[in-house]
Protein backbone atom coordinates (compact mmCIF):
# COMPACT_ATOMS: atom_id res chain seq x y z
CA UNK A 1 0.00 0.00 0.00
CA UNK A 2 1.87 3.53 -1.11
CA UNK A 3 2.75 5.90 1.91
CA UNK A 4 0.23 8.59 0.26
CA UNK A 5 -3.01 6.36 0.65
CA UNK A 6 -1.63 5.32 4.73
CA UNK A 7 -1.12 9.02 4.83
CA UNK A 8 -4.15 9.99 3.90
CA UNK A 9 -6.47 7.57 6.17
CA UNK A 10 -4.57 8.41 9.19
CA UNK A 11 -5.13 12.51 8.70
CA UNK A 12 -9.00 11.11 8.10
CA UNK A 13 -8.65 9.16 11.91
CA UNK A 14 -7.48 12.69 13.32
CA UNK A 15 -9.93 14.16 11.90
CA UNK A 16 -12.61 12.13 13.23
CA UNK A 17 -10.94 11.83 16.56
CA UNK A 18 -10.55 15.71 16.71
CA UNK A 19 -14.37 16.35 15.88
CA UNK A 20 -15.44 13.14 18.33
CA UNK A 21 -13.45 15.24 20.94
CA UNK A 22 -15.03 19.04 19.70
CA UNK A 23 -18.30 16.91 20.30
CA UNK A 24 -18.25 15.49 23.67
CA UNK A 25 -16.34 19.04 24.72
CA UNK A 26 -20.15 20.55 23.29
CA UNK A 27 -22.11 17.85 24.91
CA UNK A 28 -20.48 18.34 28.74
CA UNK A 29 -20.59 22.61 27.94
CA UNK A 30 -24.36 22.02 27.20
CA UNK A 31 -24.80 19.87 30.23
CA UNK A 32 -23.27 22.22 32.39
CA UNK A 33 -25.15 25.10 31.27
CA UNK A 34 -28.59 23.45 31.34
CA UNK A 35 -27.60 21.84 35.04
CA UNK A 36 -26.26 25.42 35.93
CA UNK A 37 -29.98 26.81 34.74
CA UNK A 38 -31.86 23.92 37.01
CA UNK A 39 -29.94 25.01 40.06
CA UNK A 40 -30.48 28.33 39.70
CA UNK A 41 -34.03 28.05 38.90
CA UNK A 42 -34.50 26.03 42.00
CA UNK A 43 -32.26 28.15 44.01
CA UNK A 44 -34.63 31.15 42.93
CA UNK A 45 -37.68 29.31 43.27
CA UNK A 46 -36.59 28.02 47.19
CA UNK A 47 -37.77 30.97 49.38
CA UNK A 48 -38.23 31.60 53.11
CA UNK A 49 -41.94 32.31 54.20
CA UNK A 50 -42.99 33.58 57.51
CA UNK A 51 -46.35 33.15 59.01
CA UNK A 52 -48.09 34.19 62.13
CA UNK A 53 -50.95 33.72 64.20
CA UNK A 54 -52.93 36.42 66.15
CA UNK A 55 -51.34 35.28 69.44
CA UNK A 56 -47.78 37.35 69.08
CA UNK A 57 -47.97 39.23 66.15
CA UNK A 58 -45.54 41.84 67.56
CA UNK A 59 -42.57 38.74 68.17
CA UNK A 60 -43.11 37.68 64.70
CA UNK A 61 -42.53 41.17 63.28
CA UNK A 62 -38.82 41.22 65.34
CA UNK A 63 -37.59 38.05 63.49
CA UNK A 64 -38.99 39.25 60.00
CA UNK A 65 -37.29 42.52 60.47
CA UNK A 66 -34.12 40.36 62.11
CA UNK A 67 -33.94 38.41 58.18
CA UNK A 68 -34.89 40.95 56.47
CA UNK A 69 -37.98 39.83 55.13
CA UNK A 70 -41.94 40.49 55.96
CA UNK A 71 -44.48 38.48 57.15
CA UNK A 72 -46.88 36.50 54.80
CA UNK A 73 -50.60 38.52 54.61
CA UNK A 74 -53.01 36.56 56.14
CA UNK A 75 -56.81 36.54 56.96
CA UNK A 76 -57.76 35.18 60.61
CA UNK A 77 -60.76 35.52 62.47
CA UNK A 78 -63.76 33.83 64.50
CA UNK A 79 -66.73 32.73 63.50
CA UNK A 80 -69.91 33.23 65.75
CA UNK A 81 -69.64 29.64 67.51
CA UNK A 82 -65.69 29.68 67.81
CA UNK A 83 -64.49 28.23 64.68
CA UNK A 84 -61.06 30.06 63.54
CA UNK A 85 -60.87 30.33 59.52
CA UNK A 86 -57.52 31.09 58.30
CA UNK A 87 -56.00 31.98 54.61
CA UNK A 88 -52.89 33.11 52.85
CA UNK A 89 -52.95 36.38 50.97
CA UNK A 90 -50.11 34.85 48.67
CA UNK A 91 -49.04 31.41 47.03
CA UNK A 92 -46.44 29.08 49.43
CA UNK A 93 -46.43 26.79 46.56
CA UNK A 94 -42.78 24.82 46.92
CA UNK A 95 -41.88 27.16 49.59
CA UNK A 96 -40.68 26.76 52.89
CA UNK A 97 -42.72 28.21 55.59
CA UNK A 98 -42.29 28.77 58.83
CA UNK A 99 -45.29 29.24 61.27
CA UNK A 100 -44.87 31.37 64.51
CA UNK A 101 -47.36 31.22 66.93
CA UNK A 102 -46.99 31.77 70.89
CA UNK A 103 -49.67 30.27 73.24
CA UNK A 104 -50.82 32.54 75.81
CA UNK A 105 -54.25 32.42 77.24
CA UNK A 106 -56.55 30.97 76.24
CA UNK A 107 -53.77 28.77 75.09
CA UNK A 108 -56.15 26.31 73.36
CA UNK A 109 -57.18 28.98 70.78
CA UNK A 110 -53.94 29.55 69.74
CA UNK A 111 -52.90 26.11 69.35
CA UNK A 112 -55.94 25.44 67.22
CA UNK A 113 -55.31 28.18 65.22
CA UNK A 114 -51.94 27.17 64.96
CA UNK A 115 -52.84 23.81 63.72
CA UNK A 116 -55.30 25.16 61.13
CA UNK A 117 -52.68 27.24 59.52
CA UNK A 118 -50.33 24.28 59.53
CA UNK A 119 -53.32 22.14 57.26
CA UNK A 120 -53.44 25.26 55.09
CA UNK A 121 -50.25 25.36 54.23
CA UNK A 122 -49.78 21.79 53.29
CA UNK A 123 -53.12 21.92 51.42
CA UNK A 124 -51.15 24.92 49.74
CA UNK A 125 -48.49 23.08 48.60
CA UNK A 126 -45.73 24.41 50.91
CA UNK A 127 -42.55 22.08 50.11
CA UNK A 128 -41.72 22.41 54.15
CA UNK A 129 -43.57 23.38 57.06
CA UNK A 130 -42.03 24.24 60.28
CA UNK A 131 -43.78 24.86 63.61
CA UNK A 132 -42.06 27.47 65.73
CA UNK A 133 -43.92 27.78 69.41
CA UNK A 134 -41.20 29.68 71.39
CA UNK A 135 -43.40 28.06 74.01
CA UNK A 136 -44.48 24.88 73.34
CA UNK A 137 -47.87 24.15 74.39
CA UNK A 138 -48.79 21.41 77.40
CA UNK A 139 -45.32 21.11 78.12
CA UNK A 140 -45.74 20.59 81.92
CA UNK A 141 -48.13 17.31 80.64
CA UNK A 142 -44.72 15.73 79.53
CA UNK A 143 -45.63 12.48 81.92
CA UNK A 144 -47.76 10.60 84.08
CA UNK A 145 -47.43 11.81 87.59
CA UNK A 146 -50.54 9.48 88.02
CA UNK A 147 -52.34 6.59 86.79
CA UNK A 148 -55.11 7.34 84.51
CA UNK A 149 -53.52 10.98 83.20
CA UNK A 150 -52.96 11.94 80.04
CA UNK A 151 -49.18 12.96 78.12
CA UNK A 152 -50.66 15.86 76.42
CA UNK A 153 -47.58 16.99 75.51
CA UNK A 154 -46.84 14.07 73.42
CA UNK A 155 -50.46 14.80 71.81
CA UNK A 156 -49.42 18.21 71.11
CA UNK A 157 -46.73 16.70 69.02
CA UNK A 158 -49.01 14.61 67.18
CA UNK A 159 -51.51 17.03 66.11
CA UNK A 160 -48.63 18.64 64.58
CA UNK A 161 -47.45 16.34 62.36
CA UNK A 162 -51.10 15.07 61.65
CA UNK A 163 -51.38 18.68 60.70
CA UNK A 164 -48.66 18.45 58.23
CA UNK A 165 -45.73 19.85 60.10
CA UNK A 166 -42.19 18.53 58.98
CA UNK A 167 -40.34 20.22 61.85
CA UNK A 168 -40.66 21.96 65.64
CA UNK A 169 -38.72 24.32 66.98
CA UNK A 170 -39.25 25.94 70.08
CA UNK A 171 -37.32 27.43 73.01
CA UNK A 172 -36.44 25.67 76.41
CA UNK A 173 -38.83 22.89 76.63
CA UNK A 174 -39.80 21.73 80.14
CA UNK A 175 -38.25 18.99 79.79
CA UNK A 176 -36.04 17.95 76.95
CA UNK A 177 -37.89 14.48 76.59
CA UNK A 178 -40.56 16.27 74.74
CA UNK A 179 -38.11 16.39 71.73
CA UNK A 180 -38.84 12.52 71.28
CA UNK A 181 -42.49 13.20 71.24
CA UNK A 182 -42.41 14.70 67.76
CA UNK A 183 -41.64 12.66 64.60
CA UNK A 184 -39.11 14.56 62.96
CA UNK A 185 -36.37 17.06 63.56
CA UNK A 186 -37.09 19.62 66.92
CA UNK A 187 -34.63 22.27 67.11
CA UNK A 188 -34.16 22.80 70.74
CA UNK A 189 -33.32 26.65 71.45
CA UNK A 190 -31.82 27.92 74.79
CA UNK A 191 -32.01 31.21 76.36
CA UNK A 192 -29.22 30.76 78.83
CA UNK A 193 -26.90 32.58 76.62
CA UNK A 194 -29.26 35.79 76.73
CA UNK A 195 -30.50 35.41 80.05
CA UNK A 196 -27.06 34.87 81.70
CA UNK A 197 -24.76 37.43 79.76
CA UNK A 198 -27.63 40.14 81.11
CA UNK A 199 -27.17 39.14 84.15
CA UNK A 200 -23.79 38.60 84.53
CA UNK A 201 -23.32 42.09 83.59
CA UNK A 202 -25.51 43.49 86.05
CA UNK A 203 -23.71 41.50 89.20
CA UNK A 204 -20.69 41.99 88.13
CA UNK A 205 -18.17 42.02 91.20
CA UNK A 206 -20.58 40.34 93.65
CA UNK A 207 -19.97 37.17 94.97
CA UNK A 208 -23.16 34.73 93.06
CA UNK A 209 -24.80 31.61 93.62
CA UNK A 210 -27.05 30.02 91.10
CA UNK A 211 -30.29 28.41 92.42
CA UNK A 212 -32.67 26.01 91.21
CA UNK A 213 -36.04 26.19 92.58
CA UNK A 214 -36.54 22.30 92.45
CA UNK A 215 -34.09 19.10 92.31
CA UNK A 216 -35.43 18.85 88.79
CA UNK A 217 -33.70 21.71 86.60
CA UNK A 218 -29.66 21.32 88.78
CA UNK A 219 -28.61 20.47 85.32
CA UNK A 220 -29.79 23.11 83.74
CA UNK A 221 -28.32 24.91 87.03
CA UNK A 222 -25.05 24.00 86.24
CA UNK A 223 -25.48 25.30 82.69
CA UNK A 224 -25.97 28.44 83.96
CA UNK A 225 -23.27 28.24 86.88
CA UNK A 226 -20.69 27.83 84.20
CA UNK A 227 -21.78 30.89 82.29
CA UNK A 228 -21.85 32.68 85.17
CA UNK A 229 -18.12 31.75 85.52
CA UNK A 230 -17.87 28.96 87.56
CA UNK A 231 -20.16 30.27 90.94
CA UNK A 232 -21.15 27.51 93.53
CA UNK A 233 -24.97 26.02 93.14
CA UNK A 234 -28.08 25.69 95.21
CA UNK A 235 -31.82 24.30 94.96
CA UNK A 236 -34.56 25.28 97.00
CA UNK A 237 -36.46 22.21 98.56
CA UNK A 238 -40.57 22.18 97.57
CA UNK A 239 -43.22 19.96 97.36
CA UNK A 240 -46.41 19.81 95.74
CA UNK A 241 -49.79 18.27 95.52
CA UNK A 242 -50.63 16.66 91.99
CA UNK A 243 -54.42 17.20 92.66
CA UNK A 244 -53.92 20.85 92.80
CA UNK A 245 -52.59 22.84 90.05
CA UNK A 246 -50.51 25.77 90.56
CA UNK A 247 -49.16 25.04 93.86
CA UNK A 248 -46.09 24.02 94.91
CA UNK A 249 -44.74 25.02 99.08
CA UNK A 250 -40.75 25.79 99.08
CA UNK A 251 -39.70 24.60 102.46
CA UNK A 252 -35.63 24.77 102.41
CA UNK A 253 -32.58 25.78 100.66
CA UNK A 254 -29.20 23.56 99.72
CA UNK A 255 -26.30 25.76 99.30
CA UNK A 256 -24.29 28.45 100.05
CA UNK A 257 -26.15 31.99 99.98
CA UNK A 258 -26.00 33.66 102.93
CA UNK A 259 -24.46 37.49 102.16
CA UNK A 260 -24.78 36.41 98.13
CA UNK A 261 -26.73 37.55 95.25
CA UNK A 262 -28.81 34.54 94.34
CA UNK A 263 -29.77 33.87 90.41
CA UNK A 264 -32.89 32.34 91.02
CA UNK A 265 -33.68 30.44 87.68
CA UNK A 266 -36.77 28.56 85.50
CA UNK A 267 -38.09 27.68 82.26
CA UNK A 268 -41.41 29.52 83.21
CA UNK A 269 -43.56 31.39 85.49
CA UNK A 270 -47.07 31.04 85.80
CA UNK A 271 -49.09 32.30 88.63
CA UNK A 272 -45.49 33.01 90.61
CA UNK A 273 -46.65 31.47 93.34
CA UNK A 274 -43.39 29.17 93.81
CA UNK A 275 -41.07 31.48 92.53
CA UNK A 276 -42.34 34.32 95.07
CA UNK A 277 -42.60 31.69 97.86
CA UNK A 278 -38.26 30.70 97.30
CA UNK A 279 -36.88 34.63 97.28
CA UNK A 280 -38.70 34.52 101.23
CA UNK A 281 -36.54 31.38 101.42
CA UNK A 282 -33.04 32.75 100.27
CA UNK A 283 -34.25 36.11 102.20
CA UNK A 284 -34.51 33.90 105.08
CA UNK A 285 -31.55 31.66 104.81
CA UNK A 286 -29.15 35.09 104.20
CA UNK A 287 -28.88 35.88 100.41
CA UNK A 288 -28.17 39.53 100.04
CA UNK A 289 -29.90 39.99 97.33
CA UNK A 290 -32.07 37.69 94.80
CA UNK A 291 -32.84 38.06 90.75
CA UNK A 292 -35.11 35.95 88.89
CA UNK A 293 -33.95 34.64 85.59
CA UNK A 294 -37.05 32.91 83.19
CA UNK A 295 -37.85 32.62 79.60
CA UNK A 296 -41.24 31.95 79.66
CA UNK A 297 -43.11 34.86 81.38
CA UNK A 298 -46.41 32.92 81.79
CA UNK A 299 -48.08 35.54 84.15
CA UNK A 300 -51.43 33.97 85.44
CA UNK A 301 -52.76 36.29 87.88
CA UNK A 302 -51.75 37.12 90.13
CA UNK A 303 -48.13 36.50 89.12
CA UNK A 304 -47.38 40.52 88.37
CA UNK A 305 -48.22 41.75 91.86
CA UNK A 306 -46.59 38.27 93.66
CA UNK A 307 -43.77 38.97 91.85
CA UNK A 308 -43.78 42.73 92.20
CA UNK A 309 -44.00 42.34 96.09
CA UNK A 310 -41.70 39.35 96.64
CA UNK A 311 -38.69 41.48 96.82
CA UNK A 312 -36.30 40.50 94.27
CA UNK A 313 -33.91 43.13 93.32
CA UNK A 314 -34.71 42.37 89.49
CA UNK A 315 -37.02 39.80 87.52
CA UNK A 316 -35.30 38.86 83.93
CA UNK A 317 -37.65 37.42 81.65
CA UNK A 318 -37.95 36.73 77.74
CA UNK A 319 -40.66 37.71 75.10
CA UNK A 320 -41.37 34.17 74.36
CA UNK A 321 -45.36 34.83 75.22
CA UNK A 322 -46.53 38.59 75.14
CA UNK A 323 -46.84 40.54 78.18
CA UNK A 324 -49.84 43.22 78.15
CA UNK A 325 -49.23 46.77 80.37
CA UNK A 326 -51.33 45.43 82.79
CA UNK A 327 -49.00 42.82 84.24
CA UNK A 328 -45.28 45.03 83.80
CA UNK A 329 -43.89 46.05 86.94
CA UNK A 330 -40.97 47.81 87.92
CA UNK A 331 -38.24 45.53 88.65
CA UNK A 332 -39.08 43.68 85.34
CA UNK A 333 -37.22 43.58 82.31
CA UNK A 334 -38.22 41.72 79.32
CA UNK A 335 -35.45 40.76 76.65
CA UNK A 336 -35.76 39.78 73.01
CA UNK A 337 -35.84 36.33 72.10
CA UNK A 338 -36.60 37.32 68.60
CA UNK A 339 -32.86 37.68 66.92
CA UNK A 340 -32.09 34.16 68.62
CA UNK A 341 -35.35 32.41 66.61
CA UNK A 342 -34.09 34.34 63.67
CA UNK A 343 -31.18 33.33 63.51
CA UNK A 344 -32.25 29.63 64.27
CA UNK A 345 -34.62 29.74 61.16
CA UNK A 346 -31.92 31.33 59.00
CA UNK A 347 -29.85 27.99 59.70
CA UNK A 348 -32.44 26.05 58.96
CA UNK A 349 -33.45 27.62 55.90
CA UNK A 350 -29.97 27.29 54.30
CA UNK A 351 -29.06 23.77 55.83
CA UNK A 352 -26.91 24.59 58.49
CA UNK A 353 -26.38 23.93 61.93
CA UNK A 354 -28.64 25.09 64.75
CA UNK A 355 -26.06 23.47 66.95
CA UNK A 356 -23.86 26.18 66.38
CA UNK A 357 -25.53 28.59 67.45
CA UNK A 358 -24.70 27.70 71.24
CA UNK A 359 -21.26 26.23 71.13
CA UNK A 360 -22.46 22.06 70.40
CA UNK A 361 -24.91 22.47 73.58
CA UNK A 362 -28.37 22.25 71.73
Amino acid sequence: MPDSTVSSRWRGVAVLTRNARISIALVAVFVLVVGGLLLLSRSEDKRLVLATGRAHPELAQEIAEELGTELLPMSAYDFANGEIYVRSGESVRGKDVFIIQSHPAPLNNHLMEQLIMVDSMKRASARRITVVSPFYPYARQDKKGRGREPISARLVADLYKTAGASRVMSVDLHTAQIQGFFDGPVDHLFAIPLLADHIRSSVEGEEVTVVSPDTGRVRVAEQWADRLGGVPLGFVHKSRDLTVPNKAESKTVVGDVEGRVCVLIDDMIDTGGTIAGAVQILKDAGAKDVIIAATHAVFSDPAAQRLGECGAREVVVTNTLPIPEEKRFETLTVLSIAPLIARAIREVFEDGSVTSLFDGVA
